[in-house]
């Protein structure tokens, strides 16, 4: 089970981002926008490197094979879109107990865009339909460039409710998607050049997103956000989300088996569907939430939900695993 979770990056990543966030509890000022080092032009490099390294490892061709399946892809589609923020919102409105201070990020989750690498490794190892795992994946982070930002202005609260939708649909296809279609465009030409190093870009991406991690929760603790949470509170947005990821599950058993797909297709529909964005999560919450501290409660039940996304997912794929024909 450790070599699994391992292969899906719940590893020395996971280890990571909680190094980062008791970093930035201790050391607020160094990560803080007070801080003299240059975060901010670090980061924003970082996510464009990032994307742009994404767009050059997707083949062209595996796409274009991927679009026959639009069954599949709608149903992927459409409950990451809108299945999910609906369900995500509608619970946010009437679940007892929860604190208000997180329904922000729970809505933001439920408006993220599906994993890419997580899902894939996933629907592998369960022995499902990689190839329209790839599609979906890679579709899925293209969409969330105009649909998350505009969930968020819909329903996301006060916070999102005051961001300026075009300006951030603008500035995430800049960052985003201009990065990814470049990576696209040049695959054929560089793709063969960087196969060998495949394995250490990975540390691109974990140090974008651990430097965001860190200057966004020094931020919130140098402005004390956290300081009125309990430990009962914590625990109870946990479960919160541990609940959302088994309904959302639920829900697509029932789906996959009604619309009569094949074994490879339900396997891919149930990890494509299921599981949101960290790494999009923390690159458009950069350009949708500009104010840090927000960004740390806002991206504390996406990092939750990450973390038991990856758990039940290996433990899911295994099972499948066990029970291929």
């Amino acid at each position: 089970m450790a070599s699994l979770l391992a292969r899906v990056g719940l590893n020395g990543f996971l280890l990571g981002i909680l190094a980062a966030i008791g970093m930035a509890a201790l050391l607020p000022e160094f990560g803080s926008s007070e801080s003299n080092v240059p975060w901010k032009p670090f980061i924003q490099v970082g996510i464009a490197l990032l994307f742009f390294f994404y767009g050059l490892k997707l083949d062209p061709n595996q796409l274009r094979t991927g679009l026959s399946n639009w069954k599949l892809h709608a149903l992927i589609q459409l409950t990451t879109f809108l299945g999910f923020p609906l369900l995500v919102m509608g619970l946010v409105s009437f679940f007892p107990g929860l604190d208000s201070s997180f329904a922000l990020g729970i809505s933001y989750l439920g408006a993220l865009p599906s994993t890419v690498s997580a899902s894939v490794v996933l629907v592998s190892i369960a022995g499902g339909n990689v190839a329209a795992a790839i599609f979906n994946a890679s579709v899925s982070s293209l969409l969330g460039v105009v649909l998350t930002p505009l969930w968020m202005r819909l329903a996301g609260g006060e916070v999102a409710g005051e961001l300026d939708l075009w300006a951030s649909i603008l500035d995430l296809s800049f960052k985003v998607v201009l990065p990814v279609l470049l990576g696209l465009f040049l695959h054929r030409f560089l793709f063969s050049k960087i196969k060998p190093y495949l394995n250490r870009l990975k540390y691109l991406d974990q140090t974008v997103i651990l430097s965001i991690v860190f200057t966004t929760f020094s931020e919130s603790f140098s402005q004390k956000l956290f300081a009125s949470f309990s430990w009962l509170s914590l625990g109870g947005l946990a479960l919160f989300m541990l609940c959302i990821l088994l309904l959302v599950f639920g829900i697509l058993f029932i789906l996959v088996r009604l619309l009569a797909f094949s074994r490879e297709d339900q396997i891919a529909a149930l990890f494509c569907g299921s599981t949101k964005s960290l790494v999009h999560g923390v690159a458009m919450g950069k350009v949708l939430f500009p104010s840090s501290a927000i960004f740390g409660l806002v991206l504390l039940p996406v990092m939750l939900y990450h973390l038991q996304q990856l758990i039940l997912g290996s433990i899911l794929a295994k099972y499948f695993e066990k029970k291929k024909p």
